[in-house]
C-alpha cells in the first residue's frame, strides 16, 4: 500500500482552524472563505480516512486523531517555513550585538536564535541578557547594537515588537497564606514589572511583603516555583512549574521594543523580529 502524501496547503489550513477555534476566523487569517477553509480540511481527511475535526453546534474541535496530527502538522509546517526562508531570503550576513531583556526568558529566546543562526548562517549574532535599562545604558556606551526591552509607562522611544501580559504566578496549586501579609519574589527596585505589581496591590488594598529579592528573573521564578512566594512574570514567558495565579489584581501589559538603529541595520534585524514575532503566534508543542 502506497503512504499518500499530505498538501502542506491541507496542513496549513487545519492547523489555522485548530489554532483560530474556527473556519470563519481561519478564513480570515489565511485571506481566504469559510467554505474554502472548510473544503480544505475535509480533502485533507479523505487523504487519512479519519476526521481530524468535530464539527459541533458550538464551534469545531479536535478529535483524538486531530490532536495527533496537530503536533506533526506543526512540526512540517515550521521545517518548510525554515526552508523556503533559506532559500529565498536575501543573503543576510554581519556582526550584531543584541542585549534581550531577560522578561524574554526562558521559553522565548533560546529556540529563537538557534532557528534564526541555522537559516542565517552568516550573521554573527552575540546575545547578551540583562535588565532593560541596564542593557540599554550598555548600548548608549558603545556595547551593544541593539536591545529588546521593555517601554516604560510614558516612553515613546524604541520601535515596537510584540505587547506582553502581565501576570501573577506561583507554582501549581500554590495557595497564599491565611491571615499573613501576601510572600512575594521581585526583581530589585527600578524594574517596571516591580513597580506596577506593588502599585497593584497597595490600590488594591493587599497587605504584602517582599520576602525574596534577586537581580536574576530565574532566581525570581525559583523562588515562585519552590513554592515559597508569588511573583509577576510575561504570561510569553512562563517557565515549567509555574502557572498563573488568579484573584490577584491586574498588572497590565507591557510594551517590548527594539531600541538603537533599527532602520540603519534592518538586514539582520527584519528577520530576526519575524522569527520572535512567529515563536509568539506558535502556541507551544
Amino acid at each position: 500500500m502506497r503512504v499518500p502524501d499530505l498538501d502542506l496547503d491541507l496542513l496549513r489550513g487545519f492547523v489555522t482552524v485548530a489554532e483560530r477555534g474556527g473556519f470563519t476566523a481561519a478564513g480570515v487569517a489565511l485571506g481566504l472563505t469559510q467554505s474554502a477553509i472548510s473544503l480544505k480540511v475535509k480533502r485533507l481527511e479523505d487523504i487519512l480516512g479519519k476526521r481530524v475535526l468535530d464539527r459541533g453546534g458550538r464551534g469545531v474541535a479536535l478529535t483524538r486523531e486531530g490532536e495527533t496530527l496537530l503536533a506533526y502538522a506543526r512540526r512540517m509546517l515550521a521545517l518548510n517555513d525554515e526552508a523556503v526562508r533559506r532559500m529565498v531570503a536575501p543573503p543576510v550576513a554581519g556582526r550584531l550585538r543584541l542585549g534581550v531583556a531577560d522578561h524574554f526568558i526562558p521559553r522565548n529566546l533560546a529556540p529563537v536564535l538557534a532557528r534564526f543562526t541555522q537559516t542565517y548562517p552568516e550573521v554573527r549574532l552575540e546575545v547578551e541578557v540583562g535588565r532593560s535599562h541596564e542593557l540599554r545604558a550598555a548600548m548608549a556606551d558603545g556595547a551593544l547594537d541593539l536591545v529588546l526591552g521593555k517601554r516604560r509607562d510614558g516612553e515613546t522611544e524604541g520601535r515596537p515588537v510584540f505587547t506582553e501580559t502581565i501576570v501573577w504566578v506561583a507554582s501549581p496549586g500554590w495557595v497564599p497564606p491565611e491571615g499573613r501579609p501576601l510572600p512575594i519574589a521581585m526583581l530589585p527596585q527600578g524594574c517596571m514589572f516591580r513597580d506596577r505589581a506593588l502599585t497593584a496591590l497597595a490600590r488594591a488594598g493587599i497587605a504584602f511583603e517582599v520576602l525574596y529579592t534577586s537581580a536574576s528573573l530565574l532566581g525570581v521564578a525559583a523562588a515562585a516555583q519552590a513554592g515559597f512566594a508569588a511573583t509577576v512574570l510575561g504570561r510569553t514567558g512562563l517557565p515549567v512549574g509555574l502557572a498563573e495565579l488568579h484573584g490577584l489584581p491586574e498588572c497590565g501589559t507591557a510594551e517590548m521594543c527594539l531600541f538603537g538603529d533599527a532602520e540603519g541595520r534592518s538586514a539582520l534585524v527584519d528577520p530576526l523580529i519575524g522569527f520572535i514575532r512567529d515563536s509568539l503566534e506558535a502556541p507551544p508543542g
